[in-house]
């Protein structure tokens, strides 16, 4: 992974997960708590995601090979998108299953103090964690809203233990609300109305993540502010008539690929037209480091292409002649 704080975020998740997953399990063994059971296999899961998620960003270093050109960037993606899978299945459907048992199947609560105690932990640790997400996070944010900064980064990682720390806090809290009013009202099918309850939160949460990750697969854009900067390289160059279109697409989050059609004046030679090209992917690549393969073909403009040809929509494609 990058050095964009992602690691980091990932690793604190994962050890405050470990360590409340066991604590969750004990717990159960005393209460025998539903809403403690449900906690304990969520932590048990986030636990392997985030060991997933290590394991695609070591993944994403490998070298470009021949069968992959472009290298295995988007192993980050592919990770994170089987992360929201194990949240969904183990996480979201367990837990409403176990709610649904007990809410047929009521059992008091035992040892109350004891579910308390271990909840109380889980929220310290796992508020430690979710903590060091928000700040990890803060910086890629920046001006941006945490509902923009979760449907628009590039960064797998730090939307995921965002969302998986969200979702553990309304767990928990939901678990500590369930199981005091079992206690309270000596039913424990409230019990199993917080199971249930937190199964649904993390549903949501694991669709939420399954759309996202889907889209960083199949292929997303560079942001519009990148593209602006790209336009604006390319359009300074002296040698430049018109940039008819740009096409980018993230293969990684640190690194966009970039093709562009691109008219230079009349009079150029061939050798002053590759100089051109040359200059050009030096001068992108020194305004914006991320870029990684860049491909430039020189072209006609042509009006038949509608004006929409300038920002790539329903032009011919890139790579015709």
């Amino acid at each position: 992974m990058s050095a964009n704080g992602s690691t980091k975020a990932v690793l604190a998740a994962m050890f405050a997960n470990g360590g409340i997953a066991i604590a969750k399990f004990v717990g159960f063994a005393i209460t025998g708590a539903s809403s403690l059971l449900s906690e304990a296999i969520h932590s048990v899961a986030d636990t392997g995601n985030q060991a997933l998620l290590l394991l695609g960003g070591r993944r994403a270093r490998r070298a470009a090979s021949e069968e992959h050109p472009f290298g295995y960037a988007r192993e980050r993606y592919f990770w994170s998108f089987v992360v929201a899978v194990v949240l969904f299945t183990l996480g979201s459907l367990f837990a409403i299953y176990e709610g649904i048992h007990k809410m047929q199947h009521p059992e008091p609560i035992n040892s109350p103090a004891v579910a308390f105690a271990i909840l109380g932990l889980g929220i310290v640790l796992e508020g430690w964690s979710f903590r060091t997400a928000v700040i990890e996070s803060a910086a890629l944010k920046g001006e941006s809203s945490w509902w923009s900064f979760l449907r628009n980064s590039k960064v797998p990682e730090l939307p995921v233990v965002l969302l998986e720390d969200a979702g553990a806090m309304v767990g928990l809290v939901a678990a500590t609300c369930a199981i005091s009013v079992s206690i309270i009202t000596d039913n424990g099918v409230w019990d199993g109305v917080g199971s249930v309850f937190i199964g649904l939160v993390l549903g949501v949460i694991a669709i939420f993540l399954c759309i996202e990750m889907k889209s960083l697969l199949i292929g997303e854009s560079a942001s519009s502010k990148v593209r602006e900067r790209l336009r604006g390289v390319i359009e300074a160059d002296p040698r430049v008539a018109r940039l008819i279109h740009d096409r980018t697409q993230h293969l990684g989050p640190d690194e966009v690929l970039v093709a562009v059609k691109v008219e230079f004046r009349q009079g150029l030679g061939v050798s002053e037209l590759a100089a051109a090209v040359d200059d050009i992917e030096a001068a992108v690549r020194a305004e914006l480091p991320e870029v990684g393969p860049m491909y430039v073909e020189p072209d006609l403009y042509r009006s038949a292409e509608g004006p929409t040809a300038a920002s790539g929509i329903g032009d011919r494609d890139p790579t015709s002649h």
